[in-house]
């Protein structure tokens, strides 16, 4: 997933930088406006967070333009804590959220998360990891043909792993993206519980698993690269 930030204190940007490629997300930066239109028309992205007060231009002038892109990236909005007309401004034209400037870096990486799911809309046909297809529309999921029964929690984390395509997700990321259905926070010994439970159900051999692999000190890794 490619995020645009558009800001233009560095501290700011190097927070966000530092956050959000901890999480697994690859970041570009602008911090001018015309820069910012400039890369939203060369590159893709998935997701521009923009700073509604900008020292060159205008994050509302940036939103218009990411949302003239097509596909268009998510927008959310980086505003001062009191500012009421740019929160309801950016909503009108077109953002898809925004968060208060002092943020809290958990809060911001779930409404990343819920902005990305609702900019991916439905998925057009089923995921595979190896021999596990994924239904999205149906929330079925199979092995070698025969259905397998998942909890929520569980079919969440598979189809985290099948979306990733054989790169990095770092246990930090896992944790943040489960919180929001496990309904409190998840430690380390949690998640370890959560993916052998996986594992249990998916891999031919838990003990030598081959589609969730491990990734000592790191996080975990797809085995078999998902296809669309």
């Amino acid at each position: 997933m490619r995020i645009l930030i558009v800001e233009d204190d560095a501290a700011i940007v190097g927070s966000l930088t530092d956050l959000l490629r901890r999480e697994g997300y690859e970041t570009r930066h602008a911090s001018r406006q015309d820069d910012a239109v400039a890369l939203l028309g060369a590159e893709g992205f998935d997701l521009a967070l923009v700073d509604v007060a900008l020292a060159q231009g205008n994050g509302f002038a940036v939103c218009a333009a990411a949302k003239g892109v097509d596909p268009a990236p998510a927008v959310i909005f980086l505003t001062a804590s009191d500012d009421e007309y740019s929160t309801v401004a950016g909503l009108d034209m077109g953002a898809d959220d925004y968060i208060a400037k002092p943020f809290r870096a958990r809060e911001l990486l779930s409404r990343i998360r819920c902005a990305l799911r609702r900019a991916q809309g439905p998925a057009s046909g089923p995921l595979r990891l190896g021999d596990v297809e994924i239904d999205p529309s149906a929330a079925v999921v199979r092995k070698a043909g025969r259905e397998v029964a998942l909890t929520a929690l569980e079919y969440r984390l598979l189809l985290l792993f099948a979306h990733s395509g054989g790169r990095l997700v770092t246990r930090e990321h896992v944790r943040n993206a489960i919180w929001d259905s496990a309904g409190e926070y998840v430690g380390d010994n949690t998640l370890n519980v959560y993916v052998k439970r996986l594992r249990d159900k998916i891999e031919d051999d838990p003990s030598d698993p081959k589609l969730v692999l491990t990734v000592r000190g790191l996080g975990y890794k797809a085995g078999v690269a998902a296809e669309a």
